[in-house]
């Protein structure tokens, strides 16, 4: 086998690696994969040092996913959004997370008609507006949400 390529075709220029540089890719890529393997498994992945997840940590937190809530802003009043969410919960703590979603459906319903519209602008806007959910939440249920996942925010 002759580590030479062919020449390229007058027609196209050069069209691709010869026969050399291919080597090359091949001997890096392969030591590439040497190294990962010698570095040991994957830990995200299933059966390697962090395993597959158990079956308490699965129970220990659960979802539930509020209905829509749809109300104006308070500046401008012409303006009206739509968010839809979920709250995180353990199950032990919280067994019937009915009566908390509800109650944290009204804060934030009573949340959002305060808020203008140049407050939710922008990431900081967003990143503000979740942070104010997330306490709104926690605080509201005594603790027991431990997060409020924003699922979809529609301005109109």
């Amino acid at each position: 086998m002759s580590m030479t390529a062919a020449p390229p075709s007058p027609q196209s220029g050069r069209s691709g690696l010869s026969l050399r540089e291919l080597a090359i890719v091949v001997l890096l890529g392969g030591s590439v994969g040497a190294v990962f393997e010698a570095i040991g498994p994957n830990p995200t992945a299933p059966g390697g040092p962090a395993g597959p997840p158990t079956a308490q940590a699965k129970e220990s937190a659960a979802i539930y996913d509020l209905p829509p809530i749809v109300t104006n802003l308070g500046s401008p009043q012409e303006i009206w959004i739509r968010l839809e969410g979920s709250i995180i919960f353990d199950p032990k703590t919280l067994p019937h997370p009915e009566a908390a979603a509800g109650e944290v459906g009204e804060d934030i319903l009573a949340y959002l008609r305060t808020v203008t519209l140049k407050q939710l602008e922008g990431p900081i806007g967003l990143q503000s507006i979740r942070r104010d959910l997330n306490e709104r939440a926690a605080t509201r249920s005594g603790g027991k949400v431990r997060e409020f996942v924003l699922r979809t925010l529609v301005v109109q």
